[in-house]
């Protein structure tokens, strides 16, 4: 890396190369960051890509952040603080689904980051399996998204019901909803990496936001198209592409 592809503020160093390498700009993890602390990284990122992504942060911080930059949005509910929009819109749709009311933070913050990524959400709120008609009653719309962000806390069982009814990829996220035996999540955790469903992935705990990154680099992969070079690593450590190779966001063509 060269010295103007990182911002060094001292506490913190912004890596701007992020976006040629991932497609993305560096997204901020909020949650154990002072406020001003925040603010430093976020005008960083605005100045070099025009857009950020702060995950991770309550309403006070929020508030004397957007003093400095006042052109963001703040959601209470997802926790989520974003600047710009995205400079292209994915293919297809991504349906968040939560199981009761009490996932709704963890749900937001997928569907607010898939948003901020360029994605087209779908929501579907309180279809957990204690009422499973609920979720019945929209069948047919569920084999229609391209992938499925599936939300539960408790025992976890939702992900593992909507994968044995789709056949696209399903993403499950485990929150720490629950009652003492629910083990701050632990046990959806387990439950979900114990599915006998095929096509599941499992990310960690109120990791909303993991899910919705995977989401977005699947709708990615539809939008490229597969790479026509072949994926073998033989001989393929003397012409592996340097730190300055920037990952090309166009469609590939055969």
């Amino acid at each position: 890396m060269t010295e103007r592809s990182i911002s060094d503020l001292g506490f913190a160093r912004v890596d701007h190369d992020r976006e040629a390498r991932n497609g993305v700009p560096e997204v901020v993890f909020g949650e154990g960051k002072q406020a001003d602390q925040i603010s430093a990284i976020v005008g960083r990122l605005i100045a070099r890509h025009q857009r950020a992504l702060v995950t991770r942060v309550d309403a006070e911080r929020a508030e004397r952040v957007l003093r400095d930059h006042p052109h963001g949005h703040y959601d209470p509910m997802s926790r989520l603080l974003c600047w710009g929009a995205p400079p292209r819109r994915l293919p297809g749709t991504v349906a968040v689904i939560c199981a009761g009311t009490s996932d709704l933070p963890v749900a937001e913050e997928s569907a607010g980051t898939l948003e901020w990524l360029g994605a087209d959400v779908a929501r579907l709120n309180d279809v957990g399996v204690a009422g499973i008609d609920r979720l019945l009653a929209h069948r047919e719309a569920l084999t229609r998204a391209d992938v499925l962000i599936v939300i539960a806390g408790m025992e976890g069982a939702l992900p593992s019901v909507v994968t044995g009814l789709v056949r696209n990829p399903v993403i499950a996220v485990p929150t720490s909803v629950g009652y003492g035996a629910s083990l701050q999540g632990v046990t959806a955790l387990l439950g979900m990496l114990s599915a006998c469903a095929t096509g599941m992935s499992v990310v960690n705990i109120d990791n909303g936001f993991g899910a919705a990154w995977q989401a977005a680099s699947i709708l990615s992969l539809l939008e490229r198209g597969p790479d026509p070079r072949s994926a073998s690593f033989e001989g393929s450590a003397s012409t592996a592409p340097t730190s300055q190779t920037q990952a090309s966001t166009e469609p590939r063509t055969s």
